[in-house]
């Protein structure tokens, strides 16, 4: 890590810092900016301003601070593994399956913090197809794209045919989970959610060595002595369980793992050493901005956090293909 690199990580933990101070003051419900510093930085003190920050407002940065850093490193690693720029966390098929999960758990009446499991299961189930298929054919980049993206579509028409047949209330609340949504954050969620990401996160970071030389195509990885196809198994599992407990936990919020590492490779470059880490601080800092924003641009009202991420995130790509003379991102 050069100099520079440093300085753009301290950069970025400062960000962080005041994303997460900032979100903590502001949001649907006004309080005194005195009144609300003080709560902050005294969580053991009593009063109501106290109990919106600590117990609704900091759960949810949390929940942000987590999903989006752990949507952003697995788009990194998917663009990375894929050598596709278009990869994505929700392009391998684990979107629609755990959208299946929560559509079917809604229809039958589950609730609470049993949603998340479907979910997750959901995730799961479509996880192993993708890695049933895909094992046929040692896992070739064109077999996990395909599969993936025929997979979702597969989900798709099962969700819509539920909807089809399902109450309207039950419908508008699923459709409202598709959109993304952190309001779901419980403590419970909480202590759950860091046992799934946070080893993962740090799998992919042990990898990411054996990341940088995949993309160098798999007839050179295995020259160098990487096991591509083993590689690519550790690298699949590990970020399909990080997106899946993602998108258990907050639906499916897009852009993030799409424009998120693409911002970031610009910056610090292509090593996968120093971009996962960063990709994970800057997409932890859009997201938390985002649901901030979604939470106190209608206020009391407040927007799914997917709309925000999708309108920031689309105007972004544009822009980024416009002033790209050349589509290159290794």
């Amino acid at each position: 890590m050069n100099k520079k690199q440093v300085w753009i990580f301290i950069l970025l933990i400062v960000i962080l810092c005041f994303s997460f101070i900032l979100a903590s003051l502001i949001g649907g419900s006004e309080l005194k900016s005195a009144k609300a510093v003080y709560y902050l930085f005294h969580p053991g003190s009593y009063g109501i301003e106290r109990d919106i920050i600590w117990q609704i407002r900091v759960p949810r940065i949390i929940l942000g601070l987590l999903v989006g850093a752990g949507l952003a490193a697995c788009g990194t690693v998917f663009q990375g593994v894929l050598r596709n720029p278009l990869a994505e966390p929700y392009t391998l098929g684990i979107s629609g399956g755990a959208a299946f999960g929560v559509t079917l758990g809604v229809v039958l009446a589950v609730s609470g913090i049993y949603l998340p499991f479907l979910a997750f299961a959901g995730s799961a189930i479509s996880m192993f197809v993708v890695y049933a298929i895909a094992a046929r054919k040692q896992f070739s980049n064109p077999t996990l794209i395909l599969g993936g993206v025929m997979l979702n579509f597969l989900f798709s028409s099962l969700v819509f045919l539920i909807f089809s047949v399902s109450r309207a209330e039950d419908v508008h609340g699923v459709i409202l989970w598709l959109m993304g949504d952190l309001s779901s954050a419980q403590n419970l969620l909480i202590k759950i959610i860091p046992v799934f990401i946070l080893p993962s996160l740090g799998l992919l970071l042990v990898f990411s060595r054996d990341l940088n030389i995949l993309t160098l195509g798999e007839e050179k990885a295995l020259h160098l002595g990487v096991n591509s196809e083993q590689v690519k198994k550790i690298l699949f599992i590990t970020a399909s369980c990080i997106t899946g407990a993602c998108v258990a936990c907050s639906g499916m919020i897009g852009f993030v793992g799409l424009v998120i590492p693409h911002f970031m490779r610009r910056i610090v470059g292509v090593d996968h050493r120093v971009l996962l880490p960063a990709s994970c601080i800057a997409g932890a800092i859009f997201l938390i901005l985002c649901d901030t924003l979604a939470r106190t641009i209608i206020r009391p009202l407040e927007l799914p956090v997917g709309v925000i991420t999708g309108i920031f995130g689309g105007i972004f790509f544009l822009s980024f293909l416009m002033k790209s003379k050349r589509w290159k991102i290794f």
